[in-house]
């Protein structure tokens, strides 16, 4: 069994067997559960990252885990959320810092600049396709992801009923995917 794997396999605690499911994941799973995040990050360490915070968020919260969903829909979201909050931190840094002194510092520490101008590339085009979405959608994208992508909390915001934030999101996220990827 790899290192990656040994948090996992903690036996639950008498009367917690309602856990027992994220505590004992295939490797298969935590396969899955990669893919979900290097679907969505490109920078290999910082998946290696969610990927080992997103379990220990889990372990820290599988009280809350009710066995609605299989457990790696559960740690999925889980991922997402720490996805949400990865891309929210890069955001806020200082304006001043430009992509070219970004690619320098990365450049001394890792050396893939063909990968970091893919993902720069990929960031461009994601930001191009949002600014031709209708301005109603764009503006559910800034409000949810300033509400931490609590529905509830974008449609209070907005003073729409929150089907209306769904329904927004979704087709703005179905405009995206056709946007990236013609031939899907």
């Amino acid at each position: 069994m790899s290192p990656s794997l040994a948090i996992l396999d903690i036996e639950p605690s008498a009367g917690r067997h309602s856990t027992q499911g994220i505590r004992q994941l295939s490797s298969d799973q935590v396969k899955m559960i990669r893919a979900f995040i290097q679907k969505r990050v490109m920078n290999p360490d910082d998946v290696d990252d969610i990927l080992q915070c997103t379990f220990l968020e889990a372990l820290r919260s599988e009280h809350k885990f009710q066995n609605a969903s299989k457990p790696q829909t559960w740690l999925c979201g889980i991922a997402l959320n720490l996805i949400r909050n990865h891309f929210r931190k890069l955001y806020r840094q200082p304006y001043q810092e430009s992509w070219e002194d970004h690619t320098h510092s990365e450049l001394d520490s890792h050396g893939d600049i063909g990968h970091q101008v893919d993902g720069h590339r990929q960031l461009v085009r994601v930001v191009k396709a949002i600014g031709t979405l209708p301005s109603n959608m764009q503006r559910v994208i800034e409000v949810s992801l300033q509400m931490d992508g609590n529905y509830q909390e974008t449609a209070t915001s907005l003073g729409v009923p929150i089907g209306t934030v769904r329904s927004r999101l979704s087709r703005a996220r179905e405009q995206l995917k056709r946007q990236m990827d013609p031939f899907a």
